[in-house]
């Protein structure tokens, strides 16, 4: 009797499983700093996918994923509160959805970010050479830009001035990994030098003092930016 009550309660788990995991959408739940689980595994994924680099999807609502949150609220004009409630839900898959499915039949933007940033951290200490467009000889910033993109399969012209009449023009707080960010050393708002963005507030480039090396978007770096521009 006790195996027969026993089989029945494991067949009505079984036939309740599917419906249990389903996973809700973005916004179902409330989600905020500190939210653990499934959802913010989700949340975290679509984010990343968006270009809102969270770093590691680890299903737990962190700094990162807040600071993802409030970029990707601040881009959509809604209330940058770093909480996810239904509208910013709504709109996070909307956009998710609608990426996911132009991303058919091409490869995952992620995937190729990946691939420039890991040849782009391939070269750091190369040293700086005017007019440089090789490792083997030294880079000046917008030969290691193209060199860089080339190797991915990306053709980019020659300069930075020209680089940066290519591609969709990105706002600061939208900046996403692979962007191409772009600066006026002479402080007269044209284009000489360049670099790769790589998330986290940081980018490459190949400078006059360190060569191929990592730089924070500091205050100084701030002062002499120009701009962004997409070309993938």
């Amino acid at each position: 009797m006790k195996k027969l009550i026993s089989l029945a309660i494991l067949g009505a788990f079984l036939m309740l499983a599917p419906a249990q995991t389903v996973q809700a959408a973005v916004g179902d739940t409330l989600l905020r700093f500190g939210s653990t689980g499934s959802d913010v595994v989700e949340l975290q994924t679509e984010l990343n996918f968006l270009g809102y680099n969270v770093g590691i999807v680890d299903g737990i609502f962190g700094s990162n994923t807040q600071a993802g949150v409030k970029a990707f609220q601040t881009a959509q004009t809604l209330s940058s509160d770093g909480i996810v409630g239904p509208i910013t839900g709504k709109q996070l898959n909307s956009l998710y959805i609608a990426k996911d499915g132009q991303s058919n039949n091409t490869q995952p933007r992620q995937e190729k970010v990946n691939a420039i940033i890991s040849t782009a951290k391939k070269y750091m200490g190369v040293p700086y050479l005017w007019g440089g467009t090789s490792p083997e000889t030294g880079f000046d910033c917008s030969g290691y830009v193209q060199y860089v993109f080339a190797k991915n399969g990306i053709s980019l012209p020659r300069v930075s001035r020209d680089q940066y009449t290519v591609g969709t023009p990105v706002a600061f707080n939208n900046l996403q990994p692979g962007d191409l960010v772009f600066f006026s050393m002479a402080k007269n708002g044209n284009i000489d030098h360049d670099g790769i963005y790589i998330g986290n507030g940081q980018f490459i480039n190949s400078s006059s003092s360190k060569g191929v090396t990592i730089y924070n978007l500091g205050p100084y770096w701030k002062s002499v930016y120009v701009g962004a521009k997409r070309v993938f």
